[in-house]
């Protein structure tokens, strides 16, 4: 997670909400990457979708069975339908996110006995630094 939240770090230099994640297989950091929205005026280019692509891409497959994904924030529908497809198989995050979290705030996609996959879940991690990097980032902008 303190990968995570340097990616995060990095993401507030440049202007993207600060949200951070990385990758991990085998005890071995795979992906890693932050939002890029602004920077790729790409609306999916959320932190996560940025570490699935890379890894898919670094793997030569889709198929991410067996990895835990590291996020200072907890997904969005968008990013947990993401984990599902692709077969992820734990997500750790940081704070929640009570507007558009999909791990259990708002909804609960990655857990959802309808899909075809589901993710183990643990929330809170660094819950105080990834919200902390989060209120500074928008409290600079107002």
């Amino acid at each position: 997670m303190e990968e995570a939240l340097a990616q995060a770090e990095a993401a507030a230099r440049t202007g993207e909400v600060p949200v951070g994640a990385v990758l991990v297989e085998d005890g071995k950091i795979i992906a890693r990457g932050h939002n890029l929205r602004e920077t790729l005026a790409d609306p999916t280019a959320h932190a996560e979708v940025v570490v699935l692509r890379e890894a898919a891409r670094s793997k030569g497959t889709w198929h991410l069975d067996g990895t835990t994904l590291y996020v200072t924030v907890e997904p969005c529908p968008m990013c947990a339908g993401a984990l599902v497809l692709a077969r992820v198989g734990r997500l750790v995050y940081g704070v929640d996110d009570p507007k558009a979290g999909a791990a259990g705030s708002l909804v609960n996609l990655v857990q959802d006995d309808r899909l075809n996959h589901r993710l183990q879940v643990t929330a809170g991690v660094l819950a105080d630094k990834s919200a902390r990097i989060i209120r500074e980032f928008f409290r600079s902008k107002r």
